[in-house]
């Protein structure tokens, strides 16, 4: 057996949550530790998965926190470098009247960013049975090489490869240039998760039928499409499916597609099966299952601290 159920490479970072004005007008904000693939991994962590994380933060005090908090979550952070020239990356936090976010990152020159090929412990991946990478480690070239060196470690000791584009307009030049390097990478994928806007600008396909066969044709596995309120989409050559959302009221949906989709990983995980011999009924129980794990989170403000 595997040491790690699951690791994940990418960014980690001190997401400022908006907290209301003070009485002099002034927007105030809260500290909250965030970054995609540490929320999925702390999510499959509190369900009882084996995680671990490789990322970089700075030799300051949000760095210091959030170590912390990734030890806390009960993630291995053996390969969570500190950085003593780069800070750790900051992002603020908008939410519009649907309490939809929006970022503005203070990362140009941050530690994330600085995670290099050298910097990556194979031996973890090795032992690891689910590999996890998302595209804000390709915004760099230094981070880009050590995701790709990663995921060739993936491929090449047979772990399952699991994607989350998570994309953010403002870290990259333009859609088109996302576009182009989430699709050099994507054909690593076992398991793809993305939001219905990301499957129609990744796919250029407007129906989320389209999307899904776009995705199959890539030779993904499974294809895990999460449309907020609306609910999620499942799809493997197989079959296909649809699940409800949570009836919420949202707070704050920082964080809900991470949590949705650690949520489905645990229950792929529990099941014990290989990926080809999951069920259409299992994948949308699976799926039913992140999709309302998602909605309950957004009853919270953060990312991590909102798992259910």
């Amino acid at each position: 057996m595997k040491k790690y159920n699951v690791t994940a490479l990418g960014e980690i970072l001190i997401d400022m949550a908006p907290m209301g004005i003070d009485d002099a007008g002034d927007k105030m904000f809260v500290s909250k530790a965030g970054g995609a693939p540490v929320t999925f991994l702390a999510t499959v962590a509190k369900y009882g998965g084996r995680a671990a994380f490789i990322g970089k933060v700075g030799d300051d005090m949000f760095g210091a926190h959030l170590r912390n908090v990734v030890k806390e979550a009960g993630i291995d952070d053996s390969n969570l470098i500190t950085d003593s020239v780069h800070n750790t990356t900051l992002a603020f936090v908008s939410l519009d009247d649907k309490c939809d976010r929006s970022f503005s990152f203070y990362r140009d020159f941050n530690a994330d960013t600085f995670l290099s090929k050298d910097d990556v412990d194979a031996c973890l991946i090795k032992d690891s049975e689910i590999f996890h990478f998302g595209s804000l480690s390709l915004t760099s070239a230094c981070s880009e090489e050590a995701t790709a060196y990663a995921l060739k470690t993936a491929r090449e000791s047979g772990c399952i490869i699991t994607c989350d584009p998570n994309y953010r307009p403002a870290l990259w030049q333009s859609e088109g240039a996302a576009i182009e390097k989430i699709m050099k990478y994507i054909g690593y994928t076992d398991i793809l998760k993305v939001s219905r806007e990301e499957a129609g600008m990744l796919s250029g396909k407007e129906k989320i039928e389209d999307a899904e066969r776009f995705f199959l044709d890539l030779g993904i596995a499974l294809v895990l499409i999460t449309d907020a309120e609306n609910g999620a989409y499942f799809a493997t050559s197989g079959g296909r499916g649809h699940v409800q959302s949570a009836d919420v009221v949202p707070v704050d949906t920082t964080g809900a597609g991470d949590i949705f989709f650690g949520s489905f990983i645990h229950k792929f995980i529990s099941s014990g099966k290989a990926l080809e011999d999951l069920s259409i009924k299992e994948i949308s129980e699976f799926t039913s299952f992140a999709a309302k794990n998602a909605g309950m989170s957004t009853l919270k403000k953060g990312g991590l601290p909102s798992i259910p």
